[in-house]
């Protein structure tokens, strides 16, 4: 008995032991908020790196004097020195294992206690061996975007609290570059002052000007030099699109911030925004019209002025916020724009990239950019999760919840948290709200809604529901008469249980659909209707099958079934025409790709196809001036692959038809010539003369690892699209590895003062 009770004593101690550490470590964080960044930028052309000096202005906002100051950088960033308040410190390096970033720990001369502030200056120079989207050095276009972590922050992106952002000083030692904030240009330099919170980047390059305003406050476009005068048109809708935007979203959230706003037409890294400043791809500006994700970007990049530049977004399931919220409010404003139709697409286009990871995907409020699914899931079921609640608490109560989170926000340190916003709406939703709010944002999702098929019940039509999620649901229900009228209910389904929805009709019901509007987030639209509907990922997998088979009457009747299902899915509708096409029906296909150009914002593929379309019925009837003209208009509406692809390959054809080809460049002929005798020289230092540095890296090193018994190009086309930029589509004949292929290919050549150089293989199509 004595051993016993010993036993038991030492137990005892060991919990409560374990208990103070718990506690001990619980009350021992430090967390470090950057206040302002301030970075001089060195683009070094010749050594192909970046030099730079950054200052981190941060406090310490945790529970524990913080006696080191830890950043992630670039791994391949290597750090020369690092200094506190300008007296040099030791550093020590290791690997952090969230996106295996480079880890700089530096020691302070003395411990800072909570509340207090420290700068911080590290030297370091980053090396570009080649270029992306996230980092590239050119003679023509270079750029540093926050996801290549050019620049220390003490937290990044791949975790729950999100990255770092601050007002910030930016100088960098070229000419024509382009930030956020003011600028504060000097010859063959330029400086940014970022007065809202944000992340430092710049992009460089040669643009021309189109000045305009939207809401009163400055807009400018830059185009690439030498744009002609349609995408100066294209710049002017943008222009406008800004105005309607900086509008809804003072009518939200109160007057505009002075903050410039800036569309940058590139290459690469189209999408990114941030402090007012939005990268498009210059392909936006080619289109006919404005395309649905340009709108959406936009749209989104100016909501960011307000949420996460006027007030900072900060703490746990930020993303929730940054990026479900802000897409959330985008289509809102899309369809206060272009309508209802455009809003319900955009939501239907949203809906699809979520089902593609609904089944694997995690908690909101614990999401971040390292997680697989975080770009399908976090805006787009975010965006559901919102627009959900909004809809249950009413407009004008979700849009005072959000105004006091944002007000509550500006005033203290912790900005606007996705806890605050929590709490803000609760108090206008209560209890049952809460419950909502904890499972949306903190659990999986686990909800599938299932409805069964109408019995007559005396005078009434039943309809059972079936929930299988861990939470109550609170639905509407319509069903649908033989005679075409619909009949709506509300219903609530309890978790993991069932329910009935009740007709009061007496005529016979043939279709049941459960939350038609698909306010819920699902595992599992496709069992919401009966009759059952088909899998939209899959019947347009199917269909495109179909298609390419020629089996052009069952593509017909698949794309019809998904229609009746989903009524705005372009893909669908593009599928139609083309099966329409294929079987010579050619008003009908006609008709329809009218249609979708007709409609106020249709998708860049939609647009190729749907020019493409039209192209091959000018074809067929004798139209080959008119032919080209729709087949230009299809390579410059930039869709996917494929209809980039054939506009291409049709365009040259329609144009030797209508004997309207027009002239090769020479300069661009001779280039060519001497590529195609690089290449089977085998030897690297000649082709790497004739591309532009930094890009194609990998094409080069595969060329001269297997090198060519043959290679010929025959230049087909040439096309200038910008002051420096030759698109060229060449004929390629080849032999490799004792294997002959023939086939075509698109290269972008650009004008630098060493003459003609490789920068793109923008199509590749040689077997």
């Amino acid at each position: 008995m004595k051993m016993l009770l010993l036993c038991s004593l030492a137990l005892l101690l060991s919990l409560v032991s374990g208990s103070n550490v718990v506690a001990q470590n619980e009350t021992a964080i430090v967390i470090w908020q950057v206040t302002g960044f301030d970075v001089a930028a060195n683009v070094q052309q010749v050594e192909r790196s970046l030099s730079a000096v950054a200052t981190l202005n941060a406090t310490n906002v945790g529970r524990s004097p913080g006696r080191t100051f830890t950043v992630r950088l670039n791994p391949k960033a290597s750090v020369k020195t690092a200094s506190v308040g300008g007296a040099v410190s030791t550093f020590r390096i290791s690997t952090d294992t969230r996106g295996d970033l480079q880890r700089v720990e530096i020691a302070l001369p003395t411990a800072v206690p909570p509340g207090s502030s420290v700068a911080v200056t590290l030297t370091y120079v980053l090396p570009a061996e080649s270029n992306n989207g996230l980092a590239a050095i050119s003679p023509v276009a270079s750029q540093f975007l926050p996801l290549s972590f050019w620049y220390p922050m003490p937290n990044t992106a791949y975790t729950v609290r999100g990255a770092d952002v601050a007002p910030f000083h930016l100088s960098v030692n070229l000419p024509s570059v382009i930030s956020s904030g003011v600028e504060k240009t000097t010859a063959g330099s330029a400086s940014f002052e970022q007065t809202l919170s944000g992340q430092p980047f710049f992009v460089h390059g040669d643009w021309d000007r189109v000045e305009g305003s939207g809401e009163g406050k400055s807009v400018t476009v830059f185009l690439a030099k030498g744009a002609p005068s349609d995408e100066r048109k294209q710049a002017e809708v943008l222009i406008t699109q800004v105005g309607v935007a900086r509008a809804f979203c003072a009518s939200l959230f109160g007057p505009a911030p002075d903050v410039p706003v800036r569309l940058v037409s590139v290459r690469r890294g189209a999408g990114f925004s941030d402090g007012g400043t939005v990268l498009v791809d210059e392909a936006t500006f080619r289109r006919p019209k404005l395309d649905a994700a340009t709108a959406l970007s936009v749209a989104e990049a100016v909501t960011r002025i307000w949420l996460g530049g006027q007030t900072p977004i900060r703490g746990e399931g930020s993303g929730a916020l940054r990026d479900g919220l802000v897409r959330f409010i985008a289509t809102l404003i899309l369809e206060k724009q272009f309508g209802r139709d455009a809003a319900e697409a955009e939501l239907l286009r949203s809906r699809l990239a979520y089902m593609a990871v609904a089944r694997r995907d995690g908690p909101l409020s614990q999401s971040n950019q390292l997680d697989s699914t975080y770009f399908g899931s976090v805006p787009n079921r975010g965006a559901m999760v919102w627009r959900l609640v909004d809809h249950r608490i009413g407009r004008e109560a979700f849009v005072n919840a959000l105004r006091t989170a944002l007000q509550a926000g500006k005033s203290n340190q912790d900005g606007f948290t996705l806890a605050g916003f929590r709490t803000a709406l609760i108090e206008r939703g209560g209890e049952s709200l809460k419950l909502l709010l904890d499972q949306q944002l903190d659990q999986i999702v686990d909800t599938d809604l299932l409805v069964g098929l109408p019995q007559q019940r005396g005078a009434d039509w039943v309809s059972a529901l079936r929930n299988l999620g861990a939470t109550d649901v609170s639905v509407s229900v319509i069903a649908t008469t033989d005679r075409g009228e619909q009949l709506s209910v509300e219903a609530t389904v309890p978790a993991r249980n069932f329910g009935e929805a009740v007709f009061k009709t007496s005529a016979r019901i043939v279709k049941v659909e459960v939350d038609p509007d698909k306010f819920y987030p699902q595992l599992d639209f496709a069992n919401d209707a009966v009759p059952r509907t088909r899998d939209l990922p899959d019947g347009l997998a199917q269909a495109s099958s179909l298609l390419g088979a020629q089996d052009y009457l069952k593509a017909e009747a698949v794309a019809r079934e998904l229609l009746a299902t989903a009524p705005r899915l372009q893909e669908a509708r593009i599928l139609l025409a083309r099966s329409l096409l294929g079987q010579n029906r050619v008003d009908d296909a006609e008709k329809l790709f009218r249609a979708i150009l007709d409609q106020s914002l249709p998708t860049a593929a939609a647009m190729a196809w749907a020019y493409l379309g039209l192209g091959e019925i000018s074809l067929k009837k004798g139209q080959a001036a008119e032919a080209a003209k729709l087949f230009n208009d299809a390579v410059h509406a930039g869709g996917d692959y494929s209809s980039s692809l054939a506009a291409r390959a049709a365009r040259i054809r329609a144009e030797a038809a209508a004997n309207s080809a027009p002239p090769i460049d020479e300069s661009a002929r001779t280039f060519i010539a001497q590529l195609g005798l690089a290449i089977t020289s085998g030897k690297k230092s000649e082709l790497e003369s004739r591309v532009l540095s930094g890009e194609l890296v990998k094409f080069v090193n595969g060329i001269v690892g297997t090198q060519p018994e043959i290679w010929e190009m025959r230049v087909l086309r040439t096309e200038q699209f910008e002051a420096n930029l030759l698109v060229v589509d060449v004929g390629i004949r080849a032999k490799q590895l004792g294997q002959e292929g023939t086939g075509t290919a698109v290269l972008s050549l650009t004008r630098t003062p060493s003459g003609l150089k490789l920068s793109g293989v923008d199509l590749f199509e040689v077997r």
